[in-house]
């Protein structure tokens, strides 16, 4: 069948099936479990009430159960266990064995780094170009190619970085334009992918491309929500564009800035594909989750695979907690 067939029957079915459901549910729990009719019609109208809406919520409840809460425990069980004994419970024994592991210990080393790096300089640049265009006539064209780069998959932009560092061996025309400036300032041709620990800073660059257009749009946003009487005001008393930029603006949109930044957070945590197409985690250049497809889908230790699965969770969760609860403080 044709893929444009398959995702026409699938979108009418897929629509068809919710449709039916939400119907006969309906139906089922007015007409059968609590009849409007009768004696009881007051209290029948009122259970019915209380219980309609998790009709509607079953279905994305179900999904996240099925998709997401029993992959985790599926993960955690066999993060305790070991395949190559037929699945025995091992306890911690993979845990014990990963933290062993040189490797595990550069692939955390790296993830700080990313942590430290990455979301303070996405966030930075993001509002930076978002004060600068919001002062220019050009603004809008400007944000939308700085926005561009997210459009683009986090192997598509590898792709293209990857050309940026490309290395050809002396004496030949160097395609990459970083051994291109590179030469032309005197140099010779660098694998700039291979010299760590720089070469890290190198992939950093790919992900702060990225992001700083997702953070230039919310906190633009931010700085035009700011009342222009407070900018007006410190205009009259002779403040300077920095001092109102760094003492009137930024402190009015911190909260912002903090949504931006540990959701840039989350987004270095998981970090997978720009590594994996970049450098495959050679060169002192291993991150958490792509230790972990290593693990599982390499060596095919599953055991060792789950608990840096685990490891990646914890320490994804306190942080996604923390931002839930914020923007939940923010929006009362």
């Amino acid at each position: 069948m044709h893929p444009a067939v398959q995702a026409v029957l699938t979108i009418v079915i897929g629509l068809g099936a919710c449709i039916g459901y939400f119907w006969a549910s309906n139906q089922l729990l007015d007409r059968v479990i609590f009849p409007a009719r009768g004696a009881n019609i007051a209290r029948n109208i009122r259970r019915a009430s209380m219980i309609r809406p998790w009709l509607f919520l079953f279905p994305a409840m179900f999904a996240l159960g099925l998709y997401l809460a029993w992959p985790v425990l599926a993960t955690l069980w066999l993060s305790l266990t070991d395949r190559d004994q037929g699945g025995a419970f091992v306890g911690l024994a993979n845990y014990a064995q990963m933290s062993q592991d040189p490797k595990f210990w550069e692939a955390i080393r790296n993830n700080l780094l990313w942590l430290v790096v990455v979301p303070a300089a996405s966030t930075a640049f993001g509002l930076l170009a978002a004060q600068l265009t919001d002062r220019i006539g050009w603004g809008n064209i400007a944000k939308s190619l700085i926005f561009m780069p997210m459009a683009i998959s986090f192997v598509g932009a590898s792709v293209i970085w990857k050309l940026v560092y490309d290395f050809r061996p002396v004496g030949q025309d160097q395609i990459g334009i970083l051994n291109a400036i590179w030469t032309g300032l005197g140099g010779e041709p660098q694998t700039w992918l291979t010299m760590a620990p720089w070469n890290s800073f190198f992939l950093m660059a790919v992900l702060i491309w990225i992001q700083t257009g997702f953070a230039m749009v919310i906190l633009s946003a931010a700085l035009r929500g700011i009342p222009e009487e407070t900018v007006e005001a410190a205009i009259v008393d002779g403040a300077s564009p920095l001092q109102i930029f760094f003492r009137i603006k930024v402190p009015q949109i911190r909260s912002t800035i903090v949504v931006v930044w540990t959701t840039i957070t989350l987004v270095v945590l998981k970090i997978f594909d720009i590594v994996l197409a970049m450098t495959n985690g050679q060169w002192e250049t291993q991150v958490l989750a792509n230790y972990m497809y290593d693990k599982m889908f390499r060596a095919f230790d599953w055991g060792v695979g789950s608990a840096a699965a685990m490891v990646i969770m914890l320490l994804v969760l306190p942080i996604l907690v923390w931002n839930v609860v914020n923007v939940r403080r923010e929006t009362r």
